[in-house]
Formats: C-alpha cells, structure tokens, sequence
C-alpha cells in the first residue's frame, strides 16, 4: 500500500506541475498577441507605403540621347506575330491574348525554327553596341572639356596627402 500511495502522491505532482506549465506559455502567448494587436492600431501615418520605400532608391537619370538596349530574339519574334496575330484575328485587342499565343507558338518552335530570330537579334546587338561606342566617345568628348581629370585615382591622391601631412 506504501507504493500506491507514493504513486498517487507523484500523479498529483504531475498534474499540478503540468497544469502550472501549461498556463505559463499561454499566457507568454496571449502577452504576445496583445502587442501585435497594440501593433495593428498604430496610426497609419507612422507606417510607410511601399511608394515611399521605393521613393528613397537613387538611381542615376536615364539619359534620352542614350541608344535603347536591342530585343532579344523572342521580342523580334514577336514584333512580326503581332502583325499577323492582328491580320487573322482584327477583332481581338486585348494585349494578354496576343503574349499569350505568341508564347505558346514560341515554345512549341524548335531551335531551327527560331534561328533566323537570333539572327536578327544579333544583328541588332552589334547596331546597338556601334551606337553606344559613339554615344560615350560623344559624351566623354562633351565632358572632357569640362573636367580635367589627373590620371591618379583617388587612393593615391589621398595617399599622397597622407604622406604630405606626416612628413
């Protein structure tokens, strides 16, 4: 009888330590969820729109005299399905429906079927790349009067002057 009593003594030390382990992480829990009601109320002006986010990324303004970057195979491709997709189907306007079957036709293509596409977007890559050699000759002529610039990158210069001062 000495162990049955020691056995329910235990099973009342189980349950009494489960019962206390089982309230402290639901109250950590519901602790938990209050802050991220107390989160959710916070006025909407303090929080920032994705507008603003992307507001503060500085990129360099695109220049208009710079040449446009050339298409790329699958864009010649559908420079001329368009014309035909509009020749058999005048009624349908809609943009989607035009990529969607052009993408469609252009997977189904073999490699044999696209060649002369890669042709003419290569051809254009070489236009392009004529076009940009002339653009910055142009634009590094333009800028070249204006700043006289030693042949020195900026670490020598700044160690230059480092050496200046310590002597």
């Amino acid at each position: 009888m000495l162990s049955f009593f020691f056995l329910s003594d235990r099973s009342e030390i189980f349950s009494s330590s489960k019962s206390e382990v089982m309230r402290g992480p639901r109250t950590a829990v519901i602790a938990h969820k209050k802050l991220d009601a107390e989160k959710l109320k916070a006025p909407k002006a303090e929080t920032k729109t994705s507008k603003e986010k992307r507001s503060k990324k500085k990129s360099a303004p695109k220049d208009p005299d710079a040449p446009k970057r050339p298409p790329s195979a699958f864009f010649v491709f559908m420079e001329e399905f368009r014309k035909s997709f509009k020749e058999n189907f005048p009624e349908n306007k809609s943009v989607s429906t035009v990529v969607k079957a052009g993408s469609v036709k252009w997977k189904s293509m073999s490699d044999s079927d696209k060649a002369p596409y890669a042709e003419k977007a290569l051809k254009k890559k070489a236009e392009y790349e004529k076009a940009v050699d002339a653009y910055e000759k142009k634009h590094k002529h333009n800028n070249s009067g204006d700043n006289e610039e030693s042949d020195k990158s900026t670490s020598e210069i700044h160690d230059d002057a480092e050496q200046e001062a310590s002597s």
